[in-house]
């Protein structure tokens, strides 16, 4: 999972970035390795909050609301611990300095628990990427000729 993160957000995160400060090439490429290590803390992060709240679950049994949820928490984490590091210290004001790292870190990291769950259904056995069990494992369907 740290991995599968570190790749994601050096390549989508680092070409965002890229496209933003430098998109002519003049400078250093540094966003993608500067994002790849966050990247990875936070998959590996995830994956023991993962485990810990998801247990033995099956892919189709979890939601990607419930792993977009875990995956912002974990981003808000991710995010308290750079504040309390001092990044963004050039901004004076501390409500900024929130919102520009939280906010981009939590959502990154919701997008990347999102992406990795759907990964692993499309990895798992076929396109499936609806939310719940399939519809065979709940009962019946719900029609006339059932009764």
């Amino acid at each position: 999972m740290g991995l599968t993160w570190a790749l994601g957000w050096a390549v989508i995160g680092g070409g965002v970035m890229e496209g933003i400060f430098d998109p002519h090439g003049k400078i250093l490429d540094m966003w993608p390795q500067t994002l790849a290590i966050p990247g990875f803390i936070g998959g590996v992060v995830f994956s023991g909050l993962l485990w810990a709240t998801a247990g033995r679950r099956r892919f189709e049994e979890l939601s990607l609301s419930r792993f977009a949820g875990w995956g912002a928490v974990v981003g808000v984490l991710l995010g308290s611990l750079a504040l309390a590091a001092g990044a963004a210290g050039g901004v004076a004001s501390l409500w900024v300095r929130v919102a520009v790292i939280l906010g981009p870190m939590a959502l990154l990291s919701a997008v990347s628990a999102t992406g990795s769950l759907a990964l692993a259904r499309l990895a798992a056995g076929g396109s499936r990427l609806a939310s719940g069990p399939p519809r065979d494992a709940i009962g019946p369907a719900d029609d006339d000729s059932a009764e």
